[in-house]
C-alpha cells in the first residue's frame, strides 16, 4: 500500500512543478511562495479547527490530534527546512527550463541515500552504487545539455539554487522518516503548513515588499491555486506512505522522483523547452539509476 501511495504522490508531483513553473513565469517569486504556503494552510486549518472541537473525524485519516510544544518544535524544524527548500527550488525553477530542472531534482534519492548512509551507518550494495554512478554521470550530461541553452553549471547560480533546493529536500526526506516513526501524519502536514505561513510574513514584508517596485513585478495567476492543491495532495500520500512501519524512505524518495517524466513531459509540450533529445537521454540515464536504487533496497 505504501508503494502505491508513493506513485500517487509522484504524479501528483509532476502536476505540481509544471503548475509552479507556470506561475512564477515572468513573475515575483516571494509573493508566489508565500501565497502557496496560505491556500496550503487554508486546505489543512478546517481539519485542525474540526478536530479540536468535534469529534466529527475521529477515528479518520483526516483527524488532527491535538499535541503540545514537545510536538510543535520538531514540526516547527520540518517547517524552516522545507521553507529554505521551496525558496531555492523557486527561484532556480524561474530561471531554468523545466527539463533540466526535473533531472537534477531526480538525483534527490541518491543524497538520501548518502544521508541515510552517513547519518544511520547504512552501507550501500552494488545496485545502489551503480544507481549513484549512473545519477551522477546524467548530472555531468546534463551540463552538456545545458551548454547549449547558455547555462553553465559551474557559474550559474540558478543552478546551484536547485542543487541546493534538491539537498534541503533530501535532508527533509530524512527527518520525515523521523518523524512519522513518531507523529501522526496529519499532524505534521496540517502544523508545518500553518506555520510556513508565519516564516514567510516577514520575509514577504522585510525582503519583498520593500523593493517590489525595483523587480519583478507580482501578477495573480489562478495555477497559484492548483499548486497549493497538488502538491497538499501529494505530501497527504507521501506522508502516509511513510507512516507505514515497513516502508522505506529510499524506496518512496526514489518513486517520488518518478514525478520528472510528468513535468518533462509538461517541459516538452506545452513550454515548447530545447534540446530534448539530449534532455531525454539524461533523463533516461535517471530512470535507470532509479531502477538499481530500486533493486538494491529490495
Amino acid at each position: 500500500m505504501w508503494l502505491l501511495l508513493a506513485f500517487v504522490s509522484a504524479t501528483l508531483l509532476g502536476f505540481y512543478d509544471a503548475f509552479k513553473k507556470k506561475s512564477l513565469r515572468d513573475n515575483a517569486v516571494l509573493p508566489v511562495l508565500f501565497l502557496n504556503t496560505v491556500f496550503s494552510s487554508m486546505i489543512f486549518l478546517p481539519f485542525i479547527l474540526i478536530s479540536a472541537f468535534t469529534p466529527a473525524l475521529s477515528g479518520t485519516m483526516f483527524d488532527v490530534p491535538i499535541v503540545g510544544w514537545e510536538v510543535h518544535k520538531f514540526i516547527v524544524i520540518k517547517s524552516f527546512i522545507v521553507l529554505s527548500s521551496w525558496i531555492f527550488g523557486y527561484f532556480g525553477m524561474k530561471h531554468l527550463p523545466l527539463t533540466i530542472v526535473g533531472p537534477i531534482n531526480a538525483t534527490r534519492p541518491v543524497m538520501v541515500l548518502v544521508g541515510a548512509m552517513l547519518i544511520f551507518g547504512e552501507r550501500l550494495n552494488l545496485y545502489q552504487w551503480i544507481g549513484v554512478m549512473l545519477a551522477v554521470l546524467s548530472f555531468f550530461m546534463l551540463s552538456r545539455s545545458g551548454k547549449k541553452e547558455g547555462i553553465d553549471f559551474k557559474h550559474n547560480k540558478w543552478i546551484l539554487f536547485i542543487v541546493l533546493a534538491a539537498i534541503t529536500g533530501a535532508i527533509s526526506g530524512l527527518y520525515d522518516k523521523y518523524l512519522m516513526k513518531q507523529f501522526n501524519p496529519m499532524v505534521v502536514q496540517s502544523w508545518y503548513n500553518v506555520y510556513q505561513v508565519f516564516i514567510m510574513c516577514p520575509i514577504i514584508l522585510l525582503l519583498w515588499y520593500p523593493k517590489r517596485k525595483e523587480s519583478t513585478p507580482f501578477r495573480w495567476d489562478w495555477t497559484i491555486i492548483l499548486i497549493s492543491v497538488f502538491l497538499s495532495a501529494a505530501d497527504f500520500a507521501y506522508f502516509y506512505a511513510l507512516s507505514y512501519e515497513d516502508s522505506m524512505i529510499s524506496i518512496v524518495s526514489m518513486v517520488r522522483r518518478g514525478s520528472v517524466v510528468v513535468s518533462f513531459l509538461f517541459g516538452a509540450l506545452f513550454f515548447r523547452e530545447k534540446n530534448l533529445k539530449s534532455k531525454a537521454v539524461d533523463l533516461i540515464l535517471v530512470l535507470i539509476g532509479m531502477f538499481f536504487l530500486y533493486l538494491g533496497s529490495k
